[in-house]
């Protein structure tokens, strides 16, 4: 769990120090996450097809987990596709779709998409194992509640997985680290989220200094930055909407009610970045 009774900055630097430990424990902690790493390292290494793998429900939520793509675990027409073509091929789903996510995860299994989904060995080696229990705990770490509702688990996420090469279109197709683009960028994600594409490129063009990432002090002083512009500037977390807070029931200014609000200045600072 986060630690408590600290500023956010606080809390990220304390387990940016080691955060594969502070996953480690808290997967021992969470009994869910416990389980499921438990029920992987039992289960992993008999797997050895694409079809195994996808029949195999707690090995697949741990390996998409692992990869940032746990939201697509009930696509199994596209997770099929990702693990059984050749992601080197520019026809691949992986390759041809320009989400670095999808085709880090092929390349992961490019054994089994070169030879249709089927290998004369599982890819699963110990070392491999390991490195996808570290990942997978490390998201799950990220994911706590909450670390998301103080912007820590996208603060961990974006240094962990922001190198020197990261390219703005890279950080457009990870919807975390767009998130914390956006963010430190002075725009509201949600906002910037309703313009096109070719807008939003245009401006975080302007916006972001790539020279920035260049080095590990460079992308952790980044994210502390997108930590303070939360405590300035609060994000509702994402989270299930209920009709409550539809109609605006908790007394905010966010129901269904505010639309009818004339005042809309907290837009500017988004739409002045077209011009």
């Amino acid at each position: 769990m986060s630690i408590s009774n600290i500023s956010p900055v606080s809390t990220y630097l304390t387990a940016v120090k080691d955060e594969s430990t502070a996953a480690t424990n808290y997967a021992k902690m969470d009994a869910t996450t416990g389980r499921e790493v438990s029920s992987f390292e039992k289960d992993a290494a008999s797997i050895t097809s694409a079809d195994g793998l996808l029949k195999n429900y707690s090995a697949l939520q741990v390996v998409l987990g692992a990869y940032g793509l746990g939201s697509i675990s009930g696509e199994t027409a596209l997770v099929k596709d990702l693990l059984t073509q050749d992601p080197t091929s520019s026809k691949s789903l992986a390759k041809s779709s320009g989400n670095a996510t999808w085709l880090a995860f092929a390349d992961a299994f490019s054994t089994w998409g070169e030879n249709g989904g089927t290998a004369s060995a599982t890819p699963f080696t110990s070392d491999t194992i390991s490195s996808i229990v570290s990942k997978f705990e490390e998201t799950q770490y990220e994911d706590d509640t909450a670390n998301q509702d103080n912007g820590v688990g996208n603060a961990l996420y974006f240094t962990r997985t922001m190198t020197s090469d990261t390219t703005l279109s890279k950080i457009m197709s990870d919807s975390t680290l767009l998130k914390v683009v956006e963010t430190v960028s002075g725009y509201d994600p949600d906002e910037f989220g309703a313009l096109d594409y070719d807008q939003q490129v245009s401006m975080l063009t302007k916006k972001v200094d790539l020279s920035k990432f260049s080095t590990s002090a460079g992308i952790q002083k980044y994210a502390e930055q997108y930590l303070a512009m939360l405590q300035i500037n609060p994000q509702t977390p994402d989270k299930p909407t209920t009709m409550l807070d539809l109609f605006g029931g908790d007394n905010s200014d966010e129901g269904i009610i505010a639309l009818f609000d004339t005042n809309g200045s907290s837009s500017s600072s988004l739409y002045s970045g077209l011009f």
